[in-house]
């Protein structure tokens, strides 16, 4: 009976120590946190400074006669007990003729958009996006977007796409193109 109160109070202070040193920041103090062992331990990174409501609403912009819209809404992320609040994104591709190429403004659950918010760069100047479009095999469709608003109007914003460099199996067609062009920044106005 004595080592059961004994594992019952050491899991008491246990919880209590981890508890005490884990905390909630904002998510600016996490993304200038990352790699550094000094920062505090974390479980929360938290919107604090609503820094992700000049991003939510739907955006619109053009690029090699196609338009781009993204629309975006705060959501949460959580693995393993930490929490990071983050954005959640939609997009829809057409073409000159208003032929629909791509659309996720239709999905209801952010978890099937495959296009979901990361953190913000260390210096703080871009919000990062993962986005995976429809795959083909042998071909990378996935990546990373990098979303800037501009500082002197916050009713534009752009966005430039890095495809991830991963192992595939297979040849990749030559017509195949991915769904965002990659390197090539795309600019935004706010609707």
């Amino acid at each position: 009976m004595k080592t059961l109160h004994l594992f019952t109070a050491l899991f008491i202070l246990t919880t209590f120590f981890i508890s005490c040193n884990a905390q909630t920041v904002s998510l600016e103090e996490a993304a200038q946190c990352d790699n550094d062992p000094n920062c505090p331990n974390y479980i929360y990174a938290k919107d604090i400074n609503n820094s992700l409501n000049k991003y939510v609403g739907t955006w619109k912009g053009t690029l090699s006669g196609k338009i781009y819209e993204l629309k975006f809404n705060k959501g949460l992320f959580e693995m393993m007990g930490d929490k990071r609040d983050v954005l959640k994104g939609r997009l829809r591709i057409t073409d000159a003729n208003s032929n629909i190429l791509y659309n996720t403004f239709n999905e209801t659950d952010d978890e099937k958009t495959n296009f979901g918010g990361l953190n913000y760069t260390g210096d703080l100047q871009y919000y990062l996006m993962h986005f995976s479009g429809p795959g083909t095999e042998g071909c990378i469709n996935r990546g990373t977007v990098y979303l800037s608003i501009n500082t002197t109007d916050p009713t534009k914003m752009s966005f430039i796409y890095l495809l991830s460099y991963d192992i595939t199996n297979g040849e990749c067609p030559s017509t195949f193109v991915s769904t965002i062009p990659q390197k090539q920044r795309i600019y935004l106005t706010k609707q």
